[in-house]
């Protein structure tokens, strides 16, 4: 490991700081976070939707074996309540861990500034893009222009802008 580089990784972590949310940052988190609730629905639904199928084609696998009384009410109510209870704890946690954050950031209008250092310039040849590895918890590397990439070395110190709560990335300076 070079020393330039050494001396990089072995520095406290990187500052942080938090601004407010411009319009145009806004407008996209709220238009991300109505893509994502209609995406929540339409996998509740299929989730819904299988609840009542997989019992039904279970019941028919039982009439196939021979089994006797294989189109049960009560198991295929059972089974189909069991696997909606499912799909609904499953899919409410989720969005309330994912989709809830982003709430939290669209209420409360701010972003977080944090400065880190490149550690690392790749050019992925099969994309035709540019990028730093950098030193933050939270991107662990950035797709940058070609400009940027040429007058940027190891080392230098790069800025990345984040929501928040839900650490959506929103781009760097």
């Amino acid at each position: 490991m070079s020393t330039e580089l050494q001396r990089y990784s072995e520095s406290p972590l990187p500052q942080r700081y938090t601004e407010p949310l411009d319009a145009e940052e806004l407008k996209f988190l709220e238009r991300k976070a109505s893509k994502d609730r209609s995406n929540y629905f339409k996998v509740f639904q299929l989730l819904m939707l299988l609840s009542f199928i997989i019992p039904f084609a279970g019941a028919w696998y039982r009439a196939y074996d021979g089994a006797p009384n294989a189109f049960s009410l009560f198991k295929f109510f059972s089974a189909a309540g069991v696997l909606l209870t499912l799909s609904s704890v499953s899919t409410y946690i989720a969005y309330r861990t994912y989709l809830g954050k982003m709430h939290l950031d669209i209420k409360d209008k701010t972003k977080t500034i944090e400065k880190n250092h490149i550690m690392k310039k790749m050019y992925v040849g099969s994309r035709d893009t540019y990028h730093f590895y950098i030193d933050s918890a939270v991107k662990l590397s950035i797709e940058v222009s070609h400009a940027d990439y040429l007058l940027m070395n190891v080392g230098d110190e790069v800025s990345i802008e984040y929501t928040t709560h839900a650490k959506e990335y929103l781009g760097y300076f």
